[in-house]
């Protein structure tokens, strides 16, 4: 009973988390980018286009597009899609609706005056805030669906990357504003590629930024001290690798330490008081799996 509330408490906890990443993700579209005229890619992007062009809401567009994905995508990929995509879409949608309705305009600040009125900090503002939403409905197993369905239905018969897929949807979806637009054409399309390579790096950020891995080198007279404070102090494990320089012939020590990025100055630190003279390197990992890191994947 005790790990059925367990696992029933966590289940609420991600749909309140993807809930809320969905009201960021409306917000930074409806109080950044739609008033300024400003478009991105995705579904949204494409619901936004229709607003411009018809006036029709982009809470219903986002709604009625991802609906019909969602149904030729059963059809041509199988019942693959869980609730919490279905969920997605819903909440997205009613957010999309809820927010446009109130936010009209450029969100003011004191005095009635626009509290951001650049056209370019609007588009950094609301595809970070877009991007960071839609990172963290990601780590929760939500999804907005949209030119990812699109992508996997491609990729099904093609062999394409769905990233590449995705990339070019987007392109076409942002440069599509030339014809939709009246005014400030190229400069809606320039701001329109700003948004997305700024939402790109926010989700990238938000689901590696925390796990991204270091292995670090240390080549230092003192092993057994740096070792002992690396293994003490953080603790981590560390490998002692028996290692001959060429250039000296003589043999040494070298340790070994796989941690997190965060932690890496706290390295730095170490190595350098307790030997000022070490010679030492870092690398980015690609994954690090295990005790203190990400669980194994099957």
């Amino acid at each position: 009973m005790k790990t059925n509330k367990t696992n029933l408490l966590a289940e609420v906890k991600r749909y309140v988390i993807i809930t809320f990443a969905l009201l960021l993700m409306a917000f930074g579209w409806t109080g950044f980018l739609i008033p300024q005229h400003v478009l991105g890619g995705g579904v949204s992007g494409i619901a936004t286009l229709i607003f411009y062009a018809t006036g029709i809401s982009t809470g219903i567009s986002v709604f009625v597009i991802n609906g019909i994905l969602v149904l030729i995508s059963l059809k041509v990929l199988g019942p693959s899609f869980g609730i919490k995509t279905v969920y997605s879409i819903i909440m997205a949608s009613v957010f999309f609706s809820i927010l446009q309705h109130f936010i009209t305009d450029p969100i003011l600040a004191g005095e009635m005056a626009p509290l951001v009125d650049d056209k370019f900090l609007s588009s950094l503002i609301g595809g970070a805030l877009a991007g960071t939403a839609i990172g963290i409905a990601f780590t929760q197993g939500g999804s907005t669906g949209g030119t990812d369905i699109v992508a996997m239905m491609v990729c099904k018969y093609r062999n394409i990357s769905q990233g590449r897929v995705i990339l070019f949807l987007d392109i076409i979806i942002i440069s599509s504003s030339y014809f939709v637009l009246e005014t400030d054409k190229i400069q809606a399309i320039i701001y329109g590629f700003v948004v997305m390579g700024v939402c790109s790096y926010c989700i990238d950020l938000v689901l590696t930024g925390n796990k991204q891995s270091v292995q670090a080198f240390i080549f230092t007279a003192e092993p057994e001290k740096v070792a002992e404070r690396i293994a003490n102090e953080m603790h981590r494990g560390v490998t002692l690798i028996k290692g001959t320089g060429w250039y000296t012939k003589r043999e040494g020590d070298i340790l070994m330490v796989v941690t997190h990025k965060r932690e890496s100055q706290q390295i730095m630190r170490i190595v350098k008081e307790e030997d000022p003279k070490a010679f030492m390197t870092m690398n980015m990992v690609m994954g690090a799996y295990g005790k203190g890191f990400e669980m194994i994947k099957s």
